[in-house]
C-alpha cells in the first residue's frame, strides 16, 4: 500500500524577472531552501504557480526543471488541472512522462460542472493516466464544489489517493475523514487543507497535513506544526500556529499569489515579476505587511 502523503507540502511560486520571464536560478534556490527547511513535498505549477497564467509549454519546462531539481528528495506534485477534461488529461499525461510523483487536479473553474460531470471528470483522467492523483477543491476560485458523496465514488479509484480541501468546514473534514477511514483497508486516502488560516485546527481534526502558500514563506514553521499535530501536540501546535495569524490573513488580503510573491521578494529570494491579469501587491498593504514580517524576522 502506498504511503499516506502527510504533512507540509508547499503550493511554490513560479519565479518571474519583471518582464515576466521565469527565473529557474530563484527556482533552484526556493527549492533548495525548502529541502533543507523540512517541507515534505513540493507541488509545481498549481494554482498559486500561476499555472493561469503560464503558457502549456512553459508549465511542462517548469514541472520538468523541478522534477530534475528535487532529484527524488521530496515528492514533486504537478498542478496538471485545467477546466477541459482532455487537456487536464494531456498534461497529466506529459507530468506522468517526465516522472512527477503526483498530479494534483483543480476542479474545472468557469464552466461549473455538476456532481456527476465532476464525477465523470476525475474518472477520465483517472482512468486515462496511470498516476497517483490528488482532487482540488477550492470553491471559491472555481464557482463549483467538489462534494463529500462525489469524493467517497472517486476514492475508490485506485489511481485517485486523497484531497486538497480548502474549505474552512468541520463538517466537510469530518465526512472526508469518515470517507478516508471507510476505505483504510483498501487504500491510503489522505486529507490535505487548502486553507493556510484553518490548517492546524484541520490536522488536530483528522487532517494529514497543508498545501500551504504559508509555507512559501516559514517552511520550517508550517513543517513543524504538521509534525507537531502527526504527534498529536495538538496545545504545542495550535500554540506555534498563532504566533502566524496576522501573517495568513496578509497572505490572503488580495489575491494569491499577489501578496505571497511581494513578501519573497522582499526577502530577497525571489525577483519582483508576476504576470497579468495578475499586478504587483498593492502599495495600501506594503507597511502593515512589512511590519509584521520584521516582527516574525522574515526580514
Amino acid at each position: 500500500m502506498m504511503q499516506p502523503l502527510q504533512g507540509s507540502f508547499v503550493a511554490l511560486v513560479t519565479p518571474m524577472s519583471p518582464g515576466g520571464g521565469i527565473d529557474f536560478h530563484a527556482l533552484e534556490a526556493l527549492i533548495e531552501w525548502h529541502v533543507e527547511s523540512g517541507t515534505n513535498g513540493i507541488v509545481s505549477v498549481g494554482t498559486t504557480g500561476e499555472s493561469a497564467t503560464v503558457s502549456v509549454a512553459e508549465h511542462i519546462e517548469i514541472i520538468e526543471k523541478t522534477i530534475y531539481l528535487v532529484d527524488g528528495r521530496v515528492p514533486v506534485i504537478a498542478g496538471t488541472g485545467g477546466n477541459s477534461t482532455q487537456e487536464a488529461i494531456e498534461l497529466t499525461q506529459t507530468a506522468s512522462k517526465l516522472g512527477a510523483d503526483y498530479a494534483l487536479i483543480v476542479t474545472p473553474y468557469y464552466n461549473k460542472p455538476n456532481q456527476e460531470g465532476l464525477f465523470k471528470h476525475f474518472i477520465k483522467i483517472a482512468d486515462s493516466v496511470d498516476i497517483p492523483q490528488i482532487l482540488y477543491n477550492v470553491p471559491s476560485r472555481t464557482a463549483c464544489d467538489l462534494r463529500p458523496e462525489t469524493v467517497s465514488r472517486l476514492a475508490n479509484h485506485q489511481n485517485i489517493v486523497g484531497i486538497k480541501e480548502a474549505l474552512d468546514s468541520p463538517e466537510r473534514l469530518a465526512e472526508l475523514v469518515r470517507i478516508s477511514q471507510a476505505i483504510l483497508d483498501q487504500k491510503n486516502f489522505s486529507i490535505l487543507s487548502g486553507d493556510d488560516p484553518s490548517f492546524n485546527s484541520f490536522m488536530a481534526h483528522g487532517g494529514d497535513g497543508v498545501i500551504s502558500v504559508a509555507a512559501n514563506i516559514i517552511p520550517k514553521h508550517i513543517s513543524q506544526i504538521c509534525s507537531l499535530n502527526l504527534s498529536k501536540q495538538y496545545d504545542d501546535a495550535k500554540e506555534l500556529d498563532a504566533i502566524f495569524k496576522k501573517l495568513y490573513e496578509l497572505l490572503f488580503i488580495e489575491s494569491n499569489p499577489m501578496p505571497v510573491k511581494w513578501m519573497l521578494y522582499k526577502m530577497g529570494r525571489i525577483q519582483s515579476g508576476i504576470r497579468l491579469p495578475l499586478v504587483p501587491f498593492n502599495e495600501v498593504f506594503h507597511e502593515k505587511t512589512i511590519n509584521e514580517m520584521i516582527k516574525l524576522k522574515l526580514i
